[in-house]
């Protein structure tokens, strides 16, 4: 959890009781109670009306509330339906990370818009993506993250199967497919790869295995390739 979001969770905490100790937020945020202890002082600090101490316990002065965020009804509206369309679709790292964003956000609106937002009437059914699929996907978005190379054991529309050494560059969602965009080593150009039909992967470890930008094998290159007509069956096909 990064920082800004441990001290957002403080404030939530403590605002939703009387009194909070420090080992109490401790085993709720999954820290030490020095870090406790630092995390409020910085809060007090920088204004936020915290009252108690340490070894007795904290709680909100009176008339604290965090600002409402300056969402529309039909922007919070559309945030409940995008997350909610879209959470059978991801991996479940962040499926979940989706849903806890969306009610941080609920949490702060004001309460016409939060439920109004709530009783969105846009639903999506639990299909989702098959565990292998989702597994991929969570794997493969992580190494373009952190820029490591991919072996794959692909297999192309009529079954034939090859090895690939990628560079992983982005995964593009496409209704009920996704597909990794990459600079393909074996192949030298990009090529697309239909997630639901990647045998096997690997991320590789170790000296060499990650991979810096280079001119004409970035993701803005394969994006500008990918712009004129024509081009874009290619570019979705791992052949």
């Amino acid at each position: 959890m990064r920082r800004a979001d441990r001290l957002f969770q403080i404030v939530q905490l403590i605002r939703g009781r009387r009194l909070s100790t420090a080992a109490w937020l401790a085993q709720r945020l999954e820290v030490s109670e020095r870090t406790i202890y630092r995390d409020v002082a910085d809060l007090q600090a920088q204004g936020v009306p915290i009252e108690g101490e340490a070894g007795v316990g904290y709680r909100l002065g009176r008339g604290f509330e965090l600002p409402p965020l300056m969402f529309s009804v039909q922007e919070a509206q559309a945030l409940v339906a995008s997350v909610r369309m879209s959470q059978g679709w991801q991996d479940p790292a962040l499926a979940q990370a989706s849903q806890v964003a969306l009610g941080k956000i609920l949490s702060v609106l004001p309460p016409a818009a939060r439920t109004a937002a709530q009783g969105m009437a846009v639903y999506a059914p639990p299909i989702g993506l098959e565990p292998a699929v989702q597994t991929a996907l969570a794997g493969l978005r992580e190494a373009a993250h952190r820029r490591q190379r991919v072996r794959l054991s692909y297999a192309d529309a009529e079954a034939q199967v090859s090895e690939r050494t990628v560079r992983p560059l982005g995964c593009f969602f496409w209704g009920r497919v996704w597909t990794l965009a990459a600079w393909c080593e074996s192949r030298r150009d990009f090529r697309s790869f239909r997630l639901d039909r990647i045998r096997q992967w690997r991320v590789e470890e170790g000296a060499g295995a990650r991979f810096a930008d280079e001119a004409g094998k970035t993701l803005g290159d394969f994006l500008r390739r990918a712009a004129p007509p024509g081009t874009q069956e290619r570019l979705t096909e791992g052949s």
